[in-house]
């Protein structure tokens, strides 16, 4: 699990886009699954997973429907097998039949996640997925979050310092459209020389100091 953090402007969402074959990139190249975007990028689609932030829906489908619809942009070899594991995985069961627009925003983030993985993908990307949700909603979101983490690489975007705290393995810092730091929580504070620094000091002076050096850190 990865907690890729930014101030509003730092290029989180645009590298997002590139990283999942959205936006091209302007110059340079992304590897995903060993698979370059530019030259390969049918076989790196096959691996990643993305839900936007907002999860965009077609609010007049059912839960199911959608699903289905999702599985055949796939062009999955089994789509009853694949949304069958993605509702369970979701908790989506009490509410395949129902319309999306009936549904609470917790129950619309977790549909986005079931079309994320209903190709099993090994890296999945999520921009702001617990933004808008009361707090027994982002308790539930994380959760599922945290399970997904288990068997695939998660790439998570969010202003939440604290639970990308509590649930990431590493952190990536973008500053001004630059990587500031990236590591695990006790690296990041050994380098900073902050020992006792929580996520929320490590980000406020990192960023500065990117700030104030135009930018860029050695």
């Amino acid at each position: 699990m990865v907690g890729f953090l930014g101030h509003n402007g730092a290029g989180k969402t645009t590298s997002m886009r590139m990283i999942c074959g959205v936006l091209p990139p302007s110059e340079g190249s992304i590897l995903v699954g060993g698979h370059d975007l530019q030259t390969h990028r049918a076989q790196a689609a096959r691996i990643v997973g993305y839900l936007p932030e907002g999860s965009p829906l077609y609010p007049e489908m059912r839960v199911v429907e959608y699903l289905r619809f999702r599985s055949r942009l796939y062009a999955l070899p089994d789509p009853a097998e694949a949304i069958s594991t993605a509702v369970d995985r979701c908790g989506l069961k009490d509410v395949v039949k129902r319309p999306i627009g009936h549904l609470s925003r917790g129950y619309r983030q977790r549909v986005g996640l079931a079309a994320a993985i209903l190709h099993d993908p090994s890296v999945l990307v999520l921009d702001e997925p617990t933004s808008g949700l009361d707090p027994l909603q982002v308790i539930e979101v994380r959760q599922l979050i945290e399970e997904l983490s288990a068997d695939r690489t998660i790439l998570l975007s969010t202003h939440v310092l604290q639970e990308v705290e509590a649930i990431c393995d590493r952190v990536i810092l973008l500053a001004r459209g630059r990587l500031v730091a990236e590591g695990d929580l006790p690296s990041l504070r050994r380098e900073s020389g902050m020992e006792d620094a929580s996520l929320e000091d490590l980000f406020v002076a990192l960023t500065a100091k990117a700030f104030s050096e135009g930018g860029v850190v050695s």
